[in-house]
């Protein structure tokens, strides 16, 4: 009696032709496939109208085991939003300007061949998804999942006065032309917020960002309890006082958050310093956030138009990615992610 045949392994790549350079990546995958031993590669371009969501649910129904998200930030969240809860995993490579989740999670972002490397030989690690919904001026309604981070205020009003062509020129840095645009813009956001059902309290905050990851562009450490695998959402509002506000909050993220926290002597100096009340940190499962007028919105670095109420809130576990073997030891320091691991 004949064995049963097996099935190989499928990839499927998932691009942005504006992003990546479509014959390299063509001959490396193909010959990272053909010595792994699996299938032939399955190929998905991105388009105006389909980000990525419409041709990952089309590599998800024709077998894809991993399916490579190539390009910015943007695919990448949307070949997630499309696996999500699918069990199939997600492999990067980066080829944006901020690379968000592959800078919080270590990926090699300058390294193609490492990138390819992972999605055939790497282990899967499963991460929360943060969930949005969001409610137009028409009150007409979207729901979106995002990686890394979603922000209301003055981040998103940067990100939608970033010069793409400056963002090609000189990447992330890109950014710090768009803050100079954006301060003609500058002033309090007033909101209404909830935090996991709490009663309704008012902010006057400049930015207000959820996040599921803390790690920004520059080594800049916005929220460093943030962990994408612990069920919980942080939250920080920037709320600048005085004179010296903004600089309060450049030395919290830059200074304290970013250099001090790696060493035990800079905790202990953290420790022992007054809280900076500039930047103020909330955690947990679920929030609502109703704005006095609308305001600008955006995912993982990408502008998402006007909002005048968001609700956010996590999937737990919900994504499986792709990452390099060593990273197994770093999970462990997650129960959540090491429980569902051995499952």
């Amino acid at each position: 009696m004949p064995s049963p045949r097996i099935s190989k392994p499928k990839v499927a790549v998932v691009y942005n032709p504006m992003k990546v350079d479509l014959a390299r990546l063509k001959k490396m995958v193909a010959a990272a496939s053909k010595a792994a031993d699996w299938a032939t590669p399955l190929w998905f371009s991105t388009t105006i109208k389909d980000g990525g969501q419409g041709v990952t649910g089309s590599a998800i129904r024709r077998g894809a085991t991993v399916v490579i998200a190539a390009g910015g930030d943007g695919t990448v969240r949307a070949v997630a939003e499309a696996l999500r809860g699918s069990g199939v995993a997600m492999a990067v490579v980066p080829a944006g300007t901020g690379n968000l989740l592959a800078r919080n999670l270590d990926l090699p972002t300058g390294n193609l061949r490492d990138s390819i490397d992972i999605a055939f030989n790497g282990v899967d690690r499963k991460l929360d998804l943060g969930m949005v919904e969001i409610v137009r001026n028409d009150d007409s309604h979207e729901e979106h999942a995002f990686l890394v981070m979603a922000g209301l205020g003055l981040d998103a009003k940067m990100i939608k006065n970033t010069s793409t062509k400056l963002k090609k020129a000189v990447g992330w840095l890109a950014y710090v032309d768009g803050i100079a645009r954006s301060i003609p813009e500058l002033r309090p956001v007033r909101l209404r917020y909830s935090v996991d059902g709490a009663p309704n309290r008012s902010l006057s905050a400049h930015t207000v960002i959820i996040g599921n990851c803390g790690a920004l562009p520059g080594g800049l450490l916005l929220m460093p309890e943030a962990q994408p695998d612990d069920g919980i959402l942080d939250m920080a509002a920037l709320v600048p006082r005085g004179r010296f506000g903004w600089l309060n909050i450049w030395n919290k993220i830059a200074w304290e958050n970013g250099v001090l926290r790696k060493s035990v002597i800079g905790r202990r100096i953290i420790d022992l310093s007054k809280d900076v009340r500039d930047v103020r940190y909330a955690t947990g499962h679920d929030l609502n956030m109703i704005v006095e007028s609308p305001e600008e919105f955006q995912l993982d670095g990408d502008e998402f138009g006007l909002a005048k109420s968001v609700h956010a809130w996590v999937d737990p576990l919900s994504l499986v990615v792709r990452v390099p073997q060593v990273h197994t030891k770093a999970s462990k320091a997650h129960p959540i992610a090491a429980k569902a691991s051995s499952k």
